[in-house]
């Protein structure tokens, strides 16, 4: 009996070791030390659609500056993200807003991400606890459970992985109350310098009143790894990059 209760925490670490090593290469793939992308937002809700065009620079995880483009009646408000704190310029009043915590699971720009989404800097390797739940050929599925001390928002997160390409597929996201609450979807992989990207995401929320709801964002274009000047990541950045 104790030689297969052996074998048995033995093969779970060995699939969590595999998990972890999973995680660690989609992150490594995913994440340049910089990154200058422009994107369209397609937002679709009861109310219809609309259109919102942006443009963005980050370092690593933990900076990033956000300017909207479009439509012309948002265009030059810009968003600052520094680790967990965010602000935001809004030109037409020509005043610099700090986003409480209290907003932070809010809509943002009217669609289904939150202003947690924009400032989160979870790191999937680092905050969770991967377990393979299988793995055939080229796909993957992994459960991940935040660590007791993780400063994460979501009860779960189960992602389908393209092993191949380090990218992920899906990503069925869970509440501390292990329901579901959204679903993300990838497509439209490509090659852009050393890294393979998903240009197409879509996001799905779950919940009954939303039914309609989804927000989908494309890549038009990405820039790994070329530095970005580090004037982009000051508060004084939100007025002058606005115009």
């Amino acid at each position: 009996m104790k030689y297969f209760l052996s074998l048995f925490f033995i093969t779970l670490t060995l699939h969590a070791g595999e998990a972890q090593a999973i995680i660690k290469k989609l992150e490594k793939n995913l994440r340049g030390d910089y990154m200058y992308a422009t994107m369209k937002m397609i937002v679709t809700s009861k109310r219809g659609q609309r259109t919102v065009e942006i443009e963005s620079w980050s370092e690593g995880n933990e900076k990033s500056f956000i300017k909207i483009l479009y439509p012309k009646k948002d265009q030059g408000i810009t968003f600052l993200k520094i680790d967990t704190q965010m602000w935001q310029y809004i030109p037409k009043i020509e005043r610099t807003i700090k986003i409480p915590p209290s907003m932070m699971l809010q809509s943002w720009m009217g669609s289904d991400f939150t202003n947690d989404d924009m400032v989160k800097e979870s790191s999937l390797e680092e905050d969770y606890n991967a377990k393979l739940l299988s793995k055939q050929g080229n796909d993957a599925t992994l459960e991940l459970i935040p660590k007791p001390n993780a400063a994460v928002v979501w009860g779960k997160i189960i992602i389908d992985v393209d092993l191949r390409n380090a990218v992920p597929r899906k990503e069925t996201y869970y509440d501390d109350m292990m329901q579901k609450v959204r679903i993300m979807t990838f497509s439209k992989i490509e090659q852009h310098g050393t890294h393979r990207v998903p240009m197409v995401m879509e996001l799905k929320p779950l919940d009954p009143t939303k039914k309609r709801n989804r927000t989908k964002i494309i890549f038009e274009k990405i820039n790994y790894d070329t530095k970005i000047d580090a004037s982009y990541f000051t508060k004084q950045a939100l007025k002058r990059y606005s115009r």
